[in-house]
């Protein structure tokens, strides 16, 4: 199965413009994710809505698809990228432009998914520890996910799920495995052009989370599991604790 991974990359950002050209280790942030995922796919390019990330991953070596400024998401964008970029692709893997420690682990499980004939959609989850808090694992900002049997998702929420009935809360981790969603996804290339054409469902617009519009429409989205955490950057101090991640692992 041909795959293309794109990578979306805006400039403008509230908490971080610029994000994608700020540096790290001397290099752009979309360098090291552009870097890390062509270990794992021969064909990729950055999706960008801004001439200086283009000119930025285009000289570096690598391959920039200039797109719109108006989408409402990293999906929609994919879509444009895919339909700019050609070819015969059957999988599109959306690769997020933030994350310049993606395992190549991580990107080889969201591929597996679709060895599975029925997937149409695939992502990531990593379970939080047994010894995790009842806090961390009911953070809004870390969505759950439940799975079913065949290994593919029955519900994501920002509310902690499932819920363990009689038992304090102080105890939940250690009595379930709870599943904290990775924003990394792989559609079909035909499932990511339907989806560009849905309008937001009760689902999403109560929880602002896009994978239940795609869950409410009937699509199968298979979940991949790793151990490997996900260091995202979203501010400048997350940019500084980056910079002191890689000073320690070069110690």
């Amino acid at each position: 199965m041909p795959y293309l991974a794109i990578i979306p990359a805006r400039y403008a950002s509230t908490r971080f413009p610029g994000k994608p050209l700020a540096l790290l280790d001397g290099k752009p942030i979309v360098q090291h994710v552009y870097e890390r995922t062509a270990r794992v796919f021969d064909h990729l390019c950055v999706a960008t809505d801004d001439t200086r990330i283009a000119d930025a991953v285009e000289a570096f070596g690598g391959r920039a698809v200039l797109t719109s400024p108006n989408h409402r998401s990293g999906t929609d964008r994919c879509l444009e990228a895919l339909e700019k970029m050609g070819g015969n692709y059957d999988i599109v893997v959306n690769v997020q432009g933030d994350e310049p420690f993606i395992a190549e682990s991580q990107l080889r499980a969201v591929a597996d998914c679709f060895s599975d004939p029925a997937t149409d959609i695939a992502t990531l989850v990593i379970p939080f520890p047994a010894t995790a808090t009842f806090e961390q694992i009911s953070n809004p900002n870390s969505p759950k996910v439940v799975v079913s049997s065949a290994g593919y998702a029955l519900y994501f929420s920002r509310s902690v799920i499932p819920h363990l009935r009689g038992v304090a809360p102080e105890e939940w981790p250690a009595r379930h495995t709870y599943l904290k969603h990775i924003g990394l996804y792989a559609y079909r290339a035909h499932t990511l052009r339907r989806i560009a054409r849905m309008e937001q469902g009760q689902l999403e617009t109560c929880e602002s989370l896009e994978q239940l519009r795609w869950l409410e429409a009937g699509l199968r989205i298979k979940v991949g599991t790793t151990d490997v955490e996900t260091i995202g950057i979203d501010t400048p101090e997350d940019l500084r604790a980056a910079e002191a991640l890689l000073a320690a692992q070069k110690a």
